[in-house]
């Protein structure tokens, strides 16, 4: 069997080749050498999509020579299992793109030089981020965290008790990843204040404006605490200093897929096998994904860049990104994902590709984009979103060779509403030439995402909600609801649906509590009624 590493890459490149996996073209040792000395960019969130996107984009780039220098990986959490995977590979890993077609497109990423970990305790690792914080070579800092992960606050807007107990020890008990993110900036500004640009790369809106925010505040309560001095906020602040462009991301990137595992297994690579977690969740050495992709990003670099758009990346002004990221995040994608994420789970599906053969379903989200979505889009000019949308419901969602799963999707769902229906509801509330009591399949969605919180699907029977960081301040809240008594549901709603933090808006003051409530009722009359509601009114 071929492992993956140095030295079996480098013993067996023909039956690698005959394996149909294409290997790095270009001296990895060097590489490393270079990027140890002077760093140009690291990237926090060492997972799934930047190994299929941000490494591979690299990787085009340094076998094109129009790179010498790779990417430093940084774990924010889970520390000893990101470094343990890297690690037993030699920071190598294998990506498999799965076309529609069914073929896969299979090659060795070697553009990944370091693994490190975000953890003071880790003393090799927290004093080696130093150093390359420090590096005036260094131009980016790329994240792939989640929502979640640049938010310290409750859905009042205070911050946590844990947060707050981490701000009173100042940069030196930083456990957050904005705090140890915000430490690290002031290793930069104290080591001389070199220029650099921090592109958060993760799917919300205005996703800069949020990571530059954390950091303010951040700074702000050291320097209220008497941690940091004022010229450290200033330096934050200065875009010709640090900057924060804003971009939009796009590629789905799956759980493994059993079907890409046991291709491997059987092109004798060792080590391909899927590992279960005692949380349930599927983790493999390989990251399979689909091909189409997507970024456009703010062209804000205050230190230089690497020239990414050699490797189809769009990089543009702010209002262009903004267009397109409100394109693709509040109409074109995101929303249609979640649509399908909670009704499936409700449903009982376990695939997105399967919703898609479903005529409500596929109804449902068609409608949404086409009737609902577009007509609040402003076309940014480089992707036509007409375009897009068929992409996505046409080719990428139907495509049965991503296993993506409806329970993935819909983990952190709070997080995303504001940004992925928010937005849209906001447009219509402020736009003369639209109606916000035209909007019927939205407001169904965020009536059955309340309805998927009480985990009873439409059998009636209990299943598992997907994490969310706020499900244990929302759940109480619906407590005592039943299917088919209505009126156990009476004024339940009102806090969750009122609150600005989830959804962007009051959706009273927008006109929609009362409807959501109504299709709330209908989606609880009884078992069934999820698919009832939802053919009555995509029908």
């Amino acid at each position: 069997m071929l492992e993956i590493n140095l030295k079996s890459i480098k013993e067996n490149a023909a039956a690698f080749k005959k394996a149909g996996i294409s290997l790095p073209q270009f001296d990895i040792d060097a590489l490393r050498k270079e990027t140890f000395a002077s760093p140009i960019w690291a990237h926090i969130g060492p997972g799934n999509l930047f190994r299929a996107f941000h490494a591979v984009l690299q990787q085009t780039l340094i076998e094109k020579g129009l790179s010498g220098k790779g990417i430093i990986a940084i774990a924010p959490v889970n520390y000893a299992e990101a470094k343990a995977l890297y690690q037993k590979s030699d920071n190598l890993f294998l990506t498999a793109v799965m076309k529609a077609d069914g073929s896969l497109e299979k090659k060795i990423v070697g553009s990944v030089t370091e693994m490190l970990a975000a953890d003071p305790a880790d003393t090799a690792s927290w004093n080696r981020l130093k150093t390359v914080f420090a590096s005036p070579s260094l131009q980016m800092v790329t994240l792939a965290i989640t929502e979640k992960g640049y938010d310290f606050k409750t859905l009042t807007g205070a911050i946590r008790p844990e947060i707050a107990a981490e701000l009173d020890k100042g940069p030196e008990g930083a456990g957050h990843i904005m705090l140890k993110l915000c430490a690290l900036l002031l290793e930069r500004y104290n080591a001389g204040g070199a220029p650099l640009a921090l592109v958060s790369t993760d799917n919300f809106s205005r996703n800069g404006d949020k990571l530059k925010a954390a950091m303010l505040s951040v700074a702000a309560e050291w320097h209220r605490l008497g941690k940091v001095e004022q010229a450290f906020l200033d330096y934050i602040g200065d875009k010709k200093k640090v900057s924060f462009p804003l971009s939009m991301i796009d590629k789905i990137t799956p759980l493994p897929s059993e079907r890409v595992s046991k291709a491997l297994t059987d092109a004798g690579i060792a080590g391909m096998e899927l590992v279960k977690q005692p949380n349930g969740a599927v983790k493999a050495s390989f990251v399979n994904t689909e091909e189409s992709e997507y970024l456009v990003i703010e062209d804000d670099f205050p230190n230089g860049r690497p020239p990414l758009e050699k490797a189809g990346v769009y990089f543009t002004g702010a209002e262009i990104v903004d267009k397109v990221e409100r394109m693709k995040v509040c109409t074109c994608l995101n929303p249609l994902h979640t649509s399908l994420a909670i009704f499936g789970c409700l449903l009982g599906f376990t695939s997105i590709a399967e919703e898609m053969e479903d005529a409500g379903l596929k109804a449902l989200v068609s409608k949404i984009a086409y009737n609902e979505g577009l007509p609040v889009v402003t076309d940014p000019g480089i992707i036509n979103p007409a375009a897009f949308v068929k992409e996505v419901l046409t080719v990428r969602f139907p495509n049965p060779n991503i296993p993506d799963t409806p329970q993935r999707i819909a983990s952190d769902t709070s997080q995303k509403l504001s940004i992925r229906f928010g937005e849209t509801i906001k447009l219509y509330m402020t736009a003369n030439e639209l109606d916000i009591n035209k909007l019927i399949l939205i407001p169904l969605v965020l009536a059955a995402w309340c309805r998927y919180l009480l985990g009873i699907d439409d059998d009636g029977k209990s299943f598992k909600l997907s994490a969310d960081p706020l499900l244990a301040e929302l759940q109480p809240a619906l407590a005592g609801i039943e299917l088919g008594k209505p009126e156990t549901a009476k004024g339940k709603l009102k806090t969750i649906l009122s609150n600005e933090k989830i959804f962007g808006v009051n959706l009273y003051a927008a006109g929609l509590g009362e409807k959501i409530e109504g299709y709330f009722a209908e989606l609880t009359a009884g078992r069934g009624a999820v698919r009832k509601t939802l053919s009555k009114y995509t029908a």
